[in-house]
């Protein structure tokens, strides 16, 4: 019996926002607005985004007993995230530290806390409810051990696993070789490219064939606002790009999470991996014209609005 579509491993944060003329160099100090405080964390964000697309979502995390940890817990319970798998100590809440600029982009640094906590010890507990999942969604805010130990039980009952590795980081083979789809921005790609003549490429789909090479089932590139490239390594016909609606953009934080949290759940639902970018770029464009992560993502009805 599969309880979940979705169960999500990752991080959880408080997003502290500050938005910016334009976006500080190197030994430059801009001002900026007053601050916000809105919840965060890339595995946090992707799970709120499922759940609120009507997705049976749990959550794998680790936060800290504090206020940030607090708010994070209720905002996943209002948004129908099962919040059973979010343990509570051993370090602060974790905090992302954001500046945004007037186009939308932003800059973003990251203080893991109780997300570097999360053992893989926490994932093997947490057994059952990965082996209740149809898909497994997984980011590298969390050790990669832990990232390694949840894919290991995923493969053994045959969940799909999603992964975006973000921040990047090199991969163990038997990481890659599970992951259906591979997700990765341009900055992404060229990272883990690193050292490879496709990392000096400007063609997405130059990046989704080297990257296929390393092992992965499938591999989508995230292209902001032109959508996403989508590649499979079954013998699919080559590479197919899925455009974005287009839209004024207001904050881009967390569209990536918003793009993967609605594909893992469309997966999850029986779709395509194509028809499933087609539904999750859609997911993306409408999170960037609310400011915010979590806040931002729409629900079903929103989005069939729209």
């Amino acid at each position: 019996m599969q309880d979940y579509d979705l169960v999500v491993v990752g991080s959880a944060n408080a997003d502290l926002v500050v938005g910016v003329e334009r976006r500080p160099g190197a030994g430059q100090t801009v001002l900026g607005s007053d601050l916000a405080v809105h919840p965060g964390g890339k595995g946090a964000n992707q799970a709120v985004a499922a759940a609120r697309l009507g997705a049976r979502t749990a959550l794998l995390a680790r936060i800290g007993d504090d206020a940030h940890g607090r708010m994070l817990l209720d905002v996943q319970r209002r948004a129908g995230v099962d919040t059973a798998g979010v343990l509570v100590g051993g370090a602060p809440t974790g905090v992302a530290l954001i500046v945004v600029d007037p186009s939308g982009d932003n800059s973003i640094v990251v203080s893991p806390g109780a997300n570097a906590r999360l053992g893989p010890g926490d994932v093997r507990a947490a057994g059952a409810m990965l082996r209740a999942a149809r898909v497994v969604s997984l980011q590298l805010e969390i050790p990669l051990e832990s990232v390694a130990e949840t894919v290991r039980t995923a493969a053994a009952v045959d969940t799909r696993v999603v992964l975006n590795p973000s921040p990047p980081a090199p991969l163990p083979d038997d990481v890659l070789a599970a992951c259906d789809p591979l997700v990765v921005n341009e900055h992404e790609a060229k990272a883990l490219l690193a050292g490879d003549p496709a990392s000096d490429d400007d063609s997405p789909e130059a990046w989704a064939e080297a990257l296929l090479a390393r092992g992965p089932r499938s591999v989508v590139v995230t292209l902001g606002a032109a959508g996403a490239l989508v590649a499979r390594a079954d013998g699919g016909a080559g590479t197919v790009t899925v455009p974005s609606p287009a839209v004024r953009a207001v904050d881009t934080t967390g569209a990536g999470d918003a793009f993967t949290g609605a594909l893992a759940w469309r997966l999850g639902a029986g779709d395509d991996l194509e028809t499933a970018v087609r539904f999750a770029v859609r997911v993306g464009a409408a999170a960037v014209k609310r400011t915010g992560a979590q806040q931002s993502f729409p629900t079903l009805d929103e989005l069939e609005d729209r």
